[in-house]
């Protein structure tokens, strides 16, 4: 196996931080901002996983393996331990609150499907289906307004709800997307990550594709309804699958260590032809 040189890694890394800088942009962080946050980011990295032997990385070793002095090693290290913890793997209380409603039998009707909700009161009620989903911290007003804009809920003559879609996605570059952007990039290289350095005897998570590069531009709105039914169907019985085994709440023992397991799906298009090698 041919080890990558230090050029092919760079090159790699301009292709995907390309889309990522544009985000930046965008939302307008400049390349310093940027680059004190890379500094800060090799000096964590390097202390959280190039220990030697079960020990924490040194000050002199994180010198070697990120290129900063030692005192700004010593810098970055006070700087982390004062700045707030990374966000974590984040799911949104609309796609919770979306998934019982679909699943919960409790808010399903009699031909399965989900029922139509009053908005307030206790039991069958929206605000009752936040409280079940876990979503108790979110105003009910505040998430309903939300599904209505997205096109995820229906309010119907009489006031009553109902469930149009199964999936929530903002539309806006709010708060919310820049969080589940960031999560869904992170799982990505967290898995090509483990992969890239896993043992042989180590196990392999799902990564795969299907990918043409000879396809007429005008196939890509049918390829993108395609994907849409497809996905979603597969989608939909991955998500059964999860909650029908999820941690059950109990008051009365600590239940199993819970991990966060998933799968995403995403569609891949160029913006415009490239040459090929």
């Amino acid at each position: 196996m041919a080890l990558a040189s230090t050029g092919q890694v760079l090159r790699s890394t301009r292709q995907w931080l390309k889309p990522l800088v544009q985000i930046l942009l965008s939302c307008g962080v400049t390349w310093r901002e940027f680059a004190e946050l890379a500094k800060s980011t090799y000096v964590e990295v390097a202390m959280e996983n190039f220990g030697k032997r079960g020990r924490p990385t040194n000050i002199s070793r994180m010198a070697i393996l990120t290129g900063l002095a030692r005192r700004d090693v010593r810098k970055q290290k006070e700087l982390l331990r004062q700045a707030p913890s990374a966000l974590p793997g984040y799911v949104t209380k609309a796609s919770l609150v979306l998934s019982a409603w679909h699943l919960n039998p409790d808010f399903r009707d009699k031909q399965g499907r989900p029922a139509i909700l009053r908005p307030t009161g206790k039991g069958k009620t929206f605000e009752g289906l936040i409280e079940r989903s876990g979503g108790a911290d979110v105003r009910a007003s505040t998430l309903l307004k939300e599904l209505v804009s997205a096109g995820s809920v229906h309010i119907r003559s009489d006031g009553r709800l109902q469930a149009m879609r199964r999936d929530y996605i903002p539309h806006k570059m709010d708060e919310e997307l820049i969080r589940l952007w960031g999560t869904v990039v992170a799982d990505v290289a967290t898995t090509y990550v483990h992969n890239l350095t896993r043992t042989a005897s180590g196990d392999k998570r799902l990564e795969r594709s299907a990918v043409n590069d000879q396809m007429p531009k005008d196939v890509a709105p049918a390829f993108a309804q395609m994907l849409e039914k497809e996905a979603q169907a597969f989608l939909e019985r991955v998500d059964e699958w999860l909650t029908a085994r999820q941690i059950k709440p109990s008051g009365k023992r600590p239940g199993p260590e819970a991990i966060r397991l998933g799968i995403g799906l995403y569609q891949i298009q160029d913006s415009q032809s490239k040459a090929r090698a």
